[in-house]
């Protein structure tokens, strides 16, 4: 499904660019956008992982920059069966976390310096499970597509309005049939539909994904009300601390980074955080002592019978 879904969203981006292209400088214009497509296609499967992580100001860190913090996403890595992602942080005071790449062979976490001081050890490791889970459902790949699609979307818009305004058409003369005056209808239609798209395109990263991720991952850390405390603490300290993300990743995040009076609080990819913690209250998941290590502790063993044994009359005391 998502690779169904990944296609359909290039495919609306190509179609975007071809007419966009035509519209500003005819055919020439087409096959200039054409290739540009092509191009943009390849390096949203490819590079938005990097992009992604790019737009967000993320650092990779290693095992020696924060030891505390390596470790526990090596474990959730590991209770979720799956490969060690890059570890990355991004200075930024509002709490929050995303991951990234195509696969779990490329993938990548993300987490801000905020979520670091408001979050338990538990709390933080629902979060990296919740992370793992959408690098384990593939859910990176498209969302990490989608993330650089609209960016360029946007992108295309500020073109068009800036092509409408100058009049930079090609391809086309004023005598022709609709003149110039219909390149600028077609390009101002086109600036104004265009960031429209990028945002039903961010919608249509469905919230069932969220969902998902919360269940998978609490399934895999066996703590789902830690995973809930800390989805309610990153909704409060998002919305008292912004981040200054671009609005076409904000989808990424475990949380919406964005501001409260944002319009992107109306046209939500991310589910009421209510219902979520409400979801991840009702689950019965046990703790995973399973995967707890006990090989350095030495646990006595009593190999013999206990002994039940009448005491002989003689021995009894005398009342």
């Amino acid at each position: 499904m998502n690779t169904l879904k990944t296609f359909f969203l290039l495919m609306v981006l190509t179609g975007m660019l071809l007419l966009i292209g035509a519209a500003i400088g005819g055919q020439a214009g087409l096959i200039i956008a054409l290739i540009f497509a092509l191009a943009m296609n390849f390096g949203a499967y490819w590079f938005s992982d990097k992009i992604a992580l790019s737009m967000a100001h993320a650092k990779e860190i290693s095992r020696e920059d924060d030891p505390e913090f390596y470790d526990l996403v090596e474990e959730q890595a590991r209770l979720a069966n799956m490969p060690m992602p890059r570890v990355y942080e991004i200075d930024d005071p509002s709490p929050n976390a995303f991951a990234t790449g195509r696969n779990p062979q490329n993938a990548a976490v993300a987490a801000t310096t905020g979520i670091r001081r408001i979050l338990t050890r538990d709390e933080l490791a629902g979060v990296m499970a919740h992370e793992m889970a959408h690098v384990g459902n593939r859910d990176t790949l498209i969302m990490t597509t989608v993330a650089t699609i609209a960016g360029a979307i946007s992108m295309l818009a500020f073109m068009a309005q800036f092509a409408a305004i100058f009049g930079s058409f090609g391809g086309h003369s004023d005598d022709d049939e609709g003149g110039g005056g219909g390149n600028i209808i077609s390009l101002l239609i086109i600036a104004i539909i265009m960031p429209i798209a990028a945002t039903i395109i961010r919608l249509a990263i469905s919230r069932a994904r969220e969902y998902q991720a919360d269940q998978t991952g609490a399934h895999n850390c066996g703590d789902p009300e830690a995973l809930a405390r800390a989805l309610e603490k990153l909704e409060m300290g998002s919305e008292m601390r912004p981040m200054k993300v671009n609005e076409a990743a904000s989808h990424l995040f475990i949380v919406n980074p964005l501001s409260g009076k944002s319009m992107a609080r109306l046209f939500s990819t991310h589910p009421p955080i209510e219902e979520r913690c409400r979801r991840l209250r009702a689950m019965n998941v046990r703790p995973r002592f399973d995967d707890i290590d006990t090989s350095g502790i030495d646990v006595p063993v009593r190999n013999e019978q206990p002994n039940y044994e009448i005491p002989d009359s003689n021995d009894r005391p005398n009342f």
